[in-house]
């Protein structure tokens, strides 16, 4: 396709100051433009499931509204650009779960149409003559159409080159019996998709399983790696039978071990005693349950360990299970974060400070409640002094809202440690 925006004439002064000015406006307003576009672009089917995917789509979207950006400030010919590494990924990771294709478009066409309708509300307050805020709408609407263009071909060959790779890799087969199984549309029995299902895969549906997700934010651990210690956890608890393990991108596992009668749960402290993980390598254990039923649950559950564990980008702790305590509740609080923020803050009051006093007296106060209000315990789980901890357990009282219980103030102490920036005031 040919470019159809020409260069900026030397001598064509007034359309480049104002086009300038509109540039620096939208930069000085990037953040905002990458919170709002981003917010909109949840909404699109299929774009909103997973924390990582949400971090992958932010990072996108900024990388594209920054290259914008510098192409309106500096003429910069698209042919020169280099798609982002995060706008690739993003569209590596869609391929990789499966996500249609069509949705990666909508995000895209949303983005353009918000950008689009920005500047114009830019343009509109700007002092110039209308024959100068025509002609600067329609430069900046077909640099951001030839933008779009050209950025969604590339993408969209890199996901096409996924999926075909993806669906050929080995396991493939059995990723997609997996979703299938997983998705509870009424349309047939129970037992007609457990004997399908392990006709497939030889994985037995009428026992005891307890779902497993293992994930890392670190590139350079291969997936190789990562289902080697997914097998190596499942014989680490005594599995009944081998596990069943697909990938569902090439950073992601899920697994269901199988359980005998007398197996006792797998727990966070269970798998910590067990094995070593490897550095950078997470994971979300769900609860046991019997038979499809059981399978489906669990997994409901490791996913929602995993969306606690991912909702603030961290590496401790390596272990999250549903089964831990508060994680159950906080999984359900995080499904409305305006709420949830407006509670914790309300419990807190200046506690919830996104600062690091705030954060040591958080600290101190979740230690001093689990431990049942014990100064000496306290001090002993924190390797303190026991007068620190009787003086940080004193400001923070002082500083507590009053009428509220020890339950609550213990369930938003919870939900600052997993959630954290999330809900914490800045």
């Amino acid at each position: 396709m040919a470019l159809v925006s020409k260069p900026i004439a030397d001598d064509d002064a007034e359309f480049r100051e104002v086009l300038g000015v509109v540039a620096g406006r939208l930069r000085d307003v990037e953040q905002q433009m990458v919170d709002d576009m981003s917010a909109r672009m949840l909404e699109i089917d299929h774009l909103d499931g997973d924390p990582v995917l949400v971090t992958l789509l932010r990072a996108s979207v900024e990388g594209n509204i920054t290259t914008i950006n510098h192409v309106l400030s500096n003429d910069i010919p698209i042919s020169n650009l280099q798609p982002t590494t995060a706008a690739v990924e993003y569209a590596l990771r869609l391929a990789q779960r499966e996500v249609p294709s069509n949705s990666l478009m909508r995000a895209y066409r949303t983005g353009e149409f918000e950008f689009n309708k920005l500047a114009l509300d830019v343009l509109s307050e700007i002092d110039v003559s209308e024959r100068i805020a025509v002609r600067v709408a329609k430069y900046v609407a077909v640099v951001l159409f030839e933008y779009i263009d050209w950025i969604t071909q590339y993408v969209f060959h890199a996901y096409e080159t996924e999926r075909v790779r993806w669906i050929g890799a080995e396991g493939g087969v059995l990723s997609s019996a997996v979703n299938q199984l997983l998705v509870d549309d009424g349309s047939s029995s129970m037992e007609v998709e457990a004997e399908a299902f392990e006709a497939e895969t030889g994985y037995r549906l009428d026992v005891t399983h307890q779902a497993v997700i293992l994930w890392s934010a670190d590139s350079s651990v291969v997936l190789t790696e990562i289902d080697r210690a997914a097998r190596t956890l499942a014989s680490a608890v005594r599995a009944v039978a081998p596990p069943i393990v697909t990938a569902t991108d090439r950073s992601t596992v899920w697994m269901w071990i199988p359980l005998g009668p007398g197996t006792p749960a797998v727990d966070t402290a269970t798998v910590e005693s067990r094995m070593t993980l490897p550095a950078h390598l997470r994971l979300a254990l769900g609860l046991p349950g019997p038979g499809l039923v059981g399978f489906r649950r669990s997994h409901q559950q490791a996913r929602a360990a995993y969306e606690v564990a991912t909702a603030v980008p961290r590496e401790e702790p390596a272990v999250v299970g549903y089964g831990d305590r508060g994680v159950a509740v906080v999984s359900m609080m995080a499904r409305d974060l305006p709420s949830t923020r407006a509670w914790v803050r309300e419990i807190l009051g200046p506690l919830a400070g996104d600062n690091a006093g705030a954060q040591v007296l958080r600290e101190t106060m979740s230690e001093y409640l689990k431990h049942g209000e014990s100064h000496v315990r306290t001090a002993e789980r924190m390797m303190l002094h026991r007068n620190t901890v009787k003086y940080r357990i004193g400001k923070a009282v002082e500083i507590l809202p009053d009428g509220h219980d020890r339950m609550d103030l213990a369930l938003a102490l919870t939900v600052c440690e997993y959630l954290g920036t999330e809900v914490l005031a800045t």
